[in-house]
């Protein structure tokens, strides 16, 4: 191990003390890791990153994701220093309210910030999502979008469920262009890993089909830059084991009380005498901020290149190019709606056929969306014929097999979403969203314009019983802030859901589909399907309205012409999108559903939430069964003349 360079080591050592005196002020954060992996992170942000402090958001930068958000001072130390729009008053307000620089890095929130992370193992998962799309993308328009992807990693990320499955997809694609600095340093929480995690992690990643770099002294540079190298080099994603000590330098070194909170004030004494660091709190020499801010005259010079090859990229290849940019933009083409296709009443078609149907007529013109399925491709119906799958072999296809592994599907879609110039979609069954419900919370919480499409909605899948059929899942999704949740009546009404889903570009959109076929309604009104509910069926003076969504709206016609029978005139309303629905005006929404109106709701789930709309409910409160579909939902008490019954309980007659 070769002596560190003054300059170098004054520069790593202002990582180690800005992540210090910004959680000693706060009270509160996470030192030790910022401490230990400073060396590794100088050497990457200052030899190989490359980027532009400048443009955060250019293109061809490298995505440098730091998987391991707790420790977010590590982040921002070196934003702050790269010259990026993060100042060192933002620094000094680590932790507070409306800062920049919040407990956990927030994509969209800081500059510079790729990837919400913090909850561990969704980093790590999203960072193969984000290399997915840089194979895709190269294989679509070459070296214009090519890039790296670079991850730092926790013991807590390796053990979390979520990166092993993400991992092993990463080997078996052959993702050369991602690298991880693996934060070997054998410390959790609770102390040594030897307490809980003892399997031999390198091998692990070896034998998913990795390149692994083993055992690089965290203090050794040249090891650390020719790791760098040799994983470059490689053609499968890298793991480098970083053999780091938690908060280095400190009294605390190498010891579990120096991942999290702050070490007080004699501690961080002490530290500053150990390291030599002779600067008040957040004082940095100027000559470090000039070593570090020769990013700014490199990523400047680098994109410039880039630029300068873009623009004869669309000398020699005019439409890519123009392509190109407006997928950055995520302008969708002009007319493409005029391709979704329209159902005829009469007709019975699952609402996850209408899906398949709407997804053929879409996929040739819209070249950004791409799919994939947990396993359940056939079921699903989210693979078309025009779409080869995506491979080591075949990086131009546009599905991908994730296996049977949802959470890793889930976070790697958010990685696609977040290229901004691809469009995933991904499938499995409804209740498997638990599998996946953090990464849909990430999305969520970044804003991706990611599509989960979920089939098999309700107790109508029947036979398979209560462990597949879902109850509570369609109203938890709605308890998601930024989530829209669609659940369409019909076939017809299943295309404006795509339609919704493709338009959003603030958030993700989850599609609740049926397994079971449903009759194509007649007067599907699809502008009131995007204001996400409107009156599907009208009489003169209506005393009532039964209000469902789903496969429970052809109920609620059913119900209101047995009603009609009797003299009972009731209002029918689909409501496919409550998050849309409550976007509108309040005039609107009154006009939809009158307080004043006695109103029932009807939905084969969880009756909890539904108080917003309606006075009484058809619910459930219990599991489903295994049976046929039909009999499920008959001795559960999903009938007509069930919900006929409700509705006079409800008026009282």
């Amino acid at each position: 191990m070769t002596q560190i360079p003054p300059i170098a080591k004054l520069s790593i050592d202002a990582i180690r003390m800005l992540a210090l005196d910004a959680v000693e002020q706060a009270k509160s954060g996470h030192p030790g890791m910022p401490m230990g992996m400073a060396p590794a992170a100088y050497v990457l942000w200052t030899e190989f990153l490359k980027h532009n402090p400048k443009d955060p958001g250019w293109p061809a930068r490298d995505r440098f994701v730091l998987s391991a958000g707790h420790g977010s001072m590590l982040l921002y130390a070196l934003l702050h220093l790269s010259g990026y729009d993060l100042p060192l008053e933002e620094l000094k307000r680590f932790r507070q309210w409306d800062s920049k620089t919040p407990g956990h890095p927030e994509y969209g929130h800081t500059p510079g910030v790729e990837v919400t992370t913090g909850p561990l193992g969704q980093g790590i998962a999203t960072a193969v999502g984000i290399a997915i799309a840089e194979r895709m993308l190269v294989a679509e328009f070459g070296e214009i979008a090519e890039h790296y992807t670079y991850v730092i990693a926790s013991d807590g990320d390796l053990m979390e469920g979520v990166s092993g499955e993400a991992s092993s997809l990463a080997g078996h694609l052959r993702l050369g262009k991602l690298i991880v600095l693996y934060d070997d340093n054998e410390i959790s929480i609770d102390g040594s890993t030897e307490l809980a995690f003892t399997e031999d992690r390198l091998k692990r990643y070896e034998a998913y089909g990795w390149h692994v770099v083993p055992g690089v002294h965290g203090e050794d540079l040249e090891g650390i830059r020719a790791a760098l190298l040799e994983a470059q080099a490689d053609p499968r994603p890298s793991l480098i084991s970083v053999r780091s000590i938690i908060g280095f330098g400190s009294p605390l070194a190498g010891h579990h009380k120096a991942h999290s909170d702050a070490m007080g004030p004699e501690k961080v004494a002490a530290t500053r005498q150990a390291l030599g660091w002779p600067y008040e709190p957040f004082v940095i020499p100027d000559e470090v901020y000039d070593h570090y801010r020769r990013a700014i005259e490199q990523g400047e010079k680098a994109q410039a290149e880039w630029q300068a090859r873009l623009e004869a990229y669309a000398q020699t290849h005019p439409g890519k190019a123009a392509e190109f940019r407006r997928r950055l933009e995520r302008r969708l083409p002009q007319g493409w709606e005029t391709h979704l296709p329209s159902f005829a009443a009469g007709e019975k078609l699952a609402t996850r056929a209408a899906s398949g149907k709407v997804l053929e007529k879409l996929v040739p013109v819209l070249p950004e969306l791409m799919g994939g399925s947990a396993d359940l491709t056939p079921s699903n119906n989210t693979r078309t014929p025009d779409m080869t799958d995506f491979s080591a072999s075949n990086p131009g296809g546009r599905y991908i097999r994730y296996g049977v592994r949802e959470h890793a599907m889930g976070a790697a879609m958010n990685g696609i979403a977040l290229s901004r110039a691809l469009r995933p979609y991904g499938g499995t069954f409804l209740v498997f969203s638990d599998y996946m419900r953090p990464a849909i919370r990430m999305a969520a919480l970044m804003g991706t314009p990611t599509i989960f499409v979920f089939t098999h909605d309700s107790i109508a899948v029947g036979e398979d019983g209560p462990t597949h059929q879902p109850i509570e899942h369609v109203m938890s999704l709605r308890a998601i802030p930024n989530l829209w949740v669609i659940r369409p009546a019909d076939a017809n009404e299943t295309a404006v859901a795509w339609k919704m889903a493709l338009e959003r570009t603030d958030g993700p959109t989850a599609l609740i589909l049926t397994r079971q076929a449903l009759p194509v309604l007649a007067d599907v009104r699809p502008k009131g399907v995007e204001r996400g509910g409107y009156i599907l069926s009208n009489v003169p003076q209506a005393r009532a309205a039964v209000v469902a969504t789903g496969s429970e709206v052809s109920l609620a016609l059913e119900a209101q012409k047995l009603l009609a029978e009797e003299g009972i005139p009731v209002r029918v309303v689909s409501l496919p999108c409550w998050e849309a629905f409550e976007a509108q005006p309040e005039d609107y929404r009154q006009g939809i559903l009158p307080k004043s109106l006695p109103t029932l709701a009807l939905e084969a789930g969880t009756p909890l939430g539904w108080e917003r709309y309606a006075h009484r409910t058809v619910g459930l409160e219990r599991f489903g069964a295994s049976a046929p579909y039909a009999d499920v939902y008959s001795k559960l008490g999903f009938t007509k003349e069930r919900v006929a019954a409700e509705v006079r309980l409800l008026l009282g007659v």
